[in-house]
C-alpha cells in the first residue's frame, strides 16, 4: 500500500508541471512555439514493444527532429529513470525540465497536440476526436487485457491455455472498422497505431494466427503501409513472435 501511495503521490507531482507545460504549448503561435526548433524531448522506448511502436511511429512519420529517441532496453528499472517515472515503464516522454510522461495512449496525444498542427493523425473536430478515442479506450480496458493469455507465454510468462481460446474468440471481431479502412476513418490515426501493434502479437501461436480473418489481416498491412518509419521496430517482434517455439505455439485456437 505504502509503494501504491508513494506512485501517486510521485504522480501527482509531477501532473501540474506537466498540465501547465500541454497548456503552453497551445496557447503558443506556432512560429515561437519551443518544442519547433530545439531538442527538447526524449522518447523513452523498448524497440521491440508493440506499446513503443505506435509514438515511435508518429515521431518518424512527422519527422520529429526535436525528439529524442531512447533505447531504455534495461535501464527502466535504474534509479535515473524511476526518479523520472516511478512506473518505470515505457514509453515515456520526457520534457526539457525532467517531468515526464508516460503509457502509450498519453504520449501519442501529447505528441499530436504538440507537434500534429494539422490535426492528421489527431483531428481537432469533436465528433472525429471522440470516435478516435473510443477505440483507444476499448483497447486499453478490453482488447489489450484479452491478449494477455494468448501472447505473454512468449514472455516467459504462465498463461491459461483454456482461457487463451475464450480471449482469442472475443477479440475476432472486427467491428470497430465500422466499414471504414481504418478504425472509423478513412485515414490513419493514433487510433490505429494503438491497435495494430498489437496483432503482431498473434503470430506468436501460428494456428491462431491461420484463423485470424481476412479483414483483420488486411487492416493490419494497410496500418503498416502507412507508417514505414516504425517498420524497424515492428520487425523486431515480429521475428519473435514468428520464430516463437515454446508453450503454446502450436497449440490449436
Amino acid at each position: 500500500m505504502a509503494c501504491r501511495s508513494s506512485l501517486l503521490l510521485s504522480f501527482l507531482s509531477r501532473s501540474s508541471k506537466i498540465c501547465s507545460k500541454r497548456k503552453l504549448t497551445q496557447i503558443i503561435p506556432i512560429q515561437s512555439n519551443p518544442f519547433n526548433n530545439v531538442s527538447t524531448m526524449k522518447l523513452h522506448v523498448l524497440p521491440i514493444s508493440a506499446n513503443s511502436h505506435g509514438p515511435l511511429a508518429i515521431v518518424k512519420h512527422l519527422n520529429l527532429h526535436t525528439v529524442q529517441i531512447i533505447d531504455a532496453m534495461g535501464k527502466t528499472r535504474t534509479p535515473e529513470f524511476i526518479a523520472m517515472n516511478p512506473a518505470h515503464c515505457c514509453p515515456t516522454l520526457q520534457f526539457l525540465d525532467g517531468s515526464a510522461i508516460w503509457e502509450s495512449s498519453a504520449v501519442m496525444r501529447c505528441l499530436c497536440n504538440i507537434f500534429d498542427t494539422k490535426g492528421e493523425l489527431y483531428p481537432s473536430d469533436a465528433e472525429k476526436k471522440g470516435k478516435i478515442d473510443m477505440v483507444i479506450d476499448w483497447r486499453n480496458s478490453s482488447f489489450y487485457p484479452d491478449l494477455f493469455h494468448i501472447v505473454y507465454m512468449m514472455f516467459g510468462v504462465d498463461v491459461d491455455e483454456d482461457q487463451a481460446k475464450v480471449q482469442f474468440k472475443k477479440l475476432m471481431d472486427n467491428t470497430f472498422l465500422n466499414g471504414k479502412k481504418f478504425c472509423f476513418s478513412d485515414t490513419p490515426t493514433i487510433a490505429d497505431l494503438s491497435v495494430a501493434p498489437l496483432i503482431t502479437l498473434l503470430k506468436g501461436r501460428k494456428k491462431f494466427w491461420a484463423t485470424v480473418p481476412d479483414g483483420i489481416k488486411e487492416y493490419y498491412e494497410r496500418v503498416l503501409e502507412a507508417f514505414p518509419g516504425m517498420m524497424e521496430y515492428v520487425k523486431l517482434l515480429d521475428d519473435k513472435a514468428v520464430n516463437y517455439d515454446g508453450p503454446g505455439a502450436d497449440a490449436e485456437p
